[in-house]
């Protein structure tokens, strides 16, 4: 069963003209809320985010920001 939080209120950004498709944030994304489309990283279910960073804090390139605890 996966658990859905409150819809839109997940702060995670992707910039996606920054991303190297290096697949890092779905390796670390707890709740597979990425993914790869077209060899870039893809918010495929913002609603599953619970704003842990772990995607922010391990993305080389800084193509991902979230504001952790916030939503």
């Amino acid at each position: 069963m996966r658990h859905k939080y409150l819809k839109n209120v997940a702060t995670i950004e992707l910039d996606i003209e920054k991303c190297i498709g290096c697949k890092m944030c779905i390796n670390v994304c707890p709740h597979q809320v990425l993914t790869i489309k077209d060899k870039k990283a893809f918010i495929q279910n913002k609603d599953y985010c619970i704003e842990c960073g772990a995607c922010d804090k391990n993305c080389p390139v800084d193509a991902i920001m979230v504001k952790s605890g916030v939503g």
